[in-house]
């Protein structure tokens, strides 16, 4: 059963607007680079943030404020004001028309404090919280941002974004937000400007594929694998100092060092892959977004904010990865995220241009991201910092439940960790947790330590 049902609310939202840049902008055309615009990213992705009443605005309006800085934010970020166009071998190239990014302003009567002390997802009534306007979600001819901003009764706020994955990854879309709270706040121009430059990340003349790139290969669905989409379950874990330090205890002394994004991927792919239960001798893969933008030589300019990631992939038979103790999947993992170099960018652009900008592989894989680090935790528009900033749901994209995003996330007991949503069939689900806690429990005991009752929390 989904348990994003039992807070319910009305939502009244006015019509949808365009906001176009508060100036005149260059109509033109600008072409994205051969990493934007693979197929993997011709989708929308969601991101919310919830606001709590706060006295220092002086009775502003969230909804004006906002609005205002947005129309601000475009006169330096006017591509985002623009509609995608695709022109020969699929290449996309933003025609900056001004035309402007969709805002919908709205208003519910509930409170930021019905939601819970733990903020995180699945949020209950999304789809009225960020509303999907009818035919403003396609890829092409559509606009490049959807913007809702609704009032609390409270006198909190929520916004809510959906993003065009073509144009921008966390990093730049959180570069864009902070430049619309910048601008409600006050200033006069972003801390940051943006740079386009989506030619540092094209390909070589000619193309030439330098490196492996299994993400990328061509995995034919033979047993009927890809996850159902019926009967799905939609559950937020949290993961503290507790649960790493369990997790560490289970390694040998020099695997002790290894990150905890490293750590908790490996957890995450071996429980998955217990219970998803493919047969022994198949393939499953794990893809971890590495953001690249410190790997290049120089590194991308800092107001860079086009996708400038990868999805290196590791490799394992279902069998050795579900027999075999933790060490073994984090041997895969931590290896993999080394192999992101300037030159693996270089040869990614040119295998875009050669095979026709192909989707990363979706059968048996399971892909994560990181987004601790993104900032959107950070982004004050005058309220101070959100409860909640990040990704609205887990397993966004053309395939749900295949992808994860770790979150920064404080829980009721006031402790720091990461909560990583995770979207299952329920069966596979039951035998997730029951893997998970196993897991814990044992790295606890190894730990000399009393058993501590891991909570799977689901709002």
């Amino acid at each position: 059963m989904d348990s994003t049902n039992t807070l319910t609310f009305k939502v009244t939202r006015k019509n949808p607007e365009l906001i176009a840049p508060a100036k005149p902008t260059p109509h033109e055309f600008k072409a994205l680079s051969d990493i934007d615009d693979q197929e993997g990213l011709r989708f929308q992705i969601p991101v919310i943030q919830f606001y709590r009443r706060s006295p220092s605005p002086g009775g502003k309006d969230p909804v004006q404020v906002i609005r205002d800085a947005i129309a601000k934010a475009l006169i330096f970020y006017y591509p985002f004001a623009g509609r995608l166009r695709e022109g020969a071998a699929r290449k996309l190239a933003v025609e900056c028309t001004g035309e402007g990014v969709m805002f919908i302003e709205a208003d519910a009567d509930v409170t930021l404090k019905q939601f819970g002390d733990a903020l995180q997802p699945p949020f209950p009534c999304l789809e009225e919280l960020l509303y999907d306007v009818p035919g403003s979600g396609q890829v092409l001819d559509c606009p490049l941002l959807l913007i809702q901003v609704t009032r609390l009764k409270c006198g909190g706020f929520i916004f809510a974004l959906r993003l065009n994955h073509t144009m921008s990854d966390a990093a730049g879309l959180v570069q864009f937000m902070s430049a619309v709270g910048e601008l409600a706040r006050g200033a006069k121009s972003p801390s940051i400007p943006p740079v386009w430059d989506r030619h540092l990340l094209n390909a070589r003349d000619p193309p030439s594929v330098t490196c492996t790139h299994h993400e990328y290969d061509d995995v034919p669905d033979t047993k009927g694998t890809l996850i159902p989409l019926d009967d799905m379950v939609h559950t937020s874990f949290f993961f503290g100092a507790t649960e790493f330090s369990a997790l560490r205890s289970l390694l040998p002394p020099h695997l002790r060092g290894c990150s905890t994004f490293e750590l908790l991927t490996a957890c995450l792919w071996r429980s998955r892959t217990i219970a998803i239960a493919p047969e022994p001798e198949e393939e499953v893969r794990i893809l971890c977004i590495v953001n690249s933008r410190r790997r290049f030589n120089p590194p991308l300019p800092a107001g860079y904010y086009g996708n400038a990631f990868a999805f290196p992939v590791a490799i394992s038979s279902a069998g050795d990865l579900s027999k075999n103790p933790l060490p073994y999947a984090l041997e895969l993992v931590r290896k993999t995220k080394a192999d992101v170099t300037e030159e693996y960018m270089r040869s990614l652009a040119d295998l875009m241009v050669i095979r026709n900008r192909p989707h990363f592989t979706v059968v048996r894989s399971y892909l994560v991201s990181d987004v601790t680090h993104a900032g959107f935790g950070e982004v004050d528009f005058g309220w101070g910092k959100p409860a909640y900033g990040g990704p609205a749901k887990g397993g966004v994209g053309a395939i749900p439940g295949v992808a994860s995003f770790y979150i920064p996330f404080k829980n009721s007991k006031g402790e720091d960790g990461v909560v990583v949503p995770i979207c299952l069939p329920a069966n596979a689900m039951e035998v997730f947790v029951k893997e998970l806690e196993g897991m814990l429990r044992g790295g606890a005991e190894v730990a000399d330590r009393k058993t501590g009752v891991f909570i799977t929390s689901a709002l």
